[in-house]
């Protein structure tokens, strides 16, 4: 397989970004963009499986309704005819890969719930450690392009790996934390950065003091802005030190 310039460039953003710490979901929503980009696709959506309930949970969602996904929540994951069967993989795999797709969009699941936010070619991958799902990561594209090739679904058996333990990493970290911590508005990693923005720190000085990249640093002041309401660094600076 070869990899172009790009490729190659955006596969060392992917692993940098699961070798930084950061919380279970702040791993699934930062890899989600990078991996839109390398494999040209247009919609991301993650999810963890929450055995005890048997269903899907915990979603974070790029470039899909949030009204669309939570009716997958509520209703659609139990009609869903794919990850079921998708799921049961440890490699890559299509969406035609356990279904034909002249099958698939006869279904209620393609209609009204995949081909609503344009969903058409799909690929999940799913991160297994030690019988326990920690997460998972589904990458769709819409009618006007090709389906997934064997070289997507390469490239993604090889960051797999890295997800699975920068997802076991977290999750072993934030066991080891109070309860409190758990339940707080910002996740860890966001509060650290907001904290620095209240000391007056610019993007590069909190990337350097976090040792991470400063996208990563956007990407958490970002989140922290919608969480609190913030329109700017001051007011999230105000927000944070009252």
């Amino acid at each position: 397989m070869y990899l172009t310039g790009k490729q190659m460039g955006l596969m060392a953003k992917i692993m940098q970004a699961f070798a930084e710490s950061h919380h279970e979901q702040e791993i699934r929503e930062i890899v989600g963009d990078l991996v839109m980009q390398l494999l040209q696709a247009q919609f991301y959506a993650s999810f963890v499986w929450q055995p005890q309930s048997a269903c899907f949970g915990q979603s974070v969602q790029i470039n899909m309704a949030p009204s669309n996904i939570k009716q997958y929540e509520t209703h659609f994951q139990f009609h869903d005819p794919i990850t079921p069967l998708m799921k049961r993989y440890e490699v890559a795999v299509r969406a035609t890969d356990v279904l034909r797709h002249d099958e698939l969009k006869k279904t209620e699941f393609f209609n009204d719930f995949l081909y609503k936010d344009g969903l058409y070619w799909g690929v999940n991958l799913y991160a297994w450690h030690q019988g326990n799902n920690l997460g998972d990561m589904r990458i769709w594209r819409d009618r006007r392009r090709e389906n997934f090739s064997e070289d997507d679904l390469r490239m993604l058996d090889m960051i797999q790996p890295a997800f699975i333990s920068a997802l076991a990493r977290a999750r072993s970290q934030s066991e080891r934390k109070p309860a409190s911590c758990l339940i707080i508005k910002l996740s860890p990693r966001e509060q650290e950065a907001a904290q620095l923005v209240a000391q007056g720190l610019s993007d590069k000085e909190i990337a350097r003091r976090l040792n991470i990249s400063t996208t990563t640093v956007r990407t958490h002041l970002e989140h922290a802005f919608k969480k609190t309401g913030a329109s700017n660094r001051a007011g999230l600076a105000h927000k944070i030190l009252n």
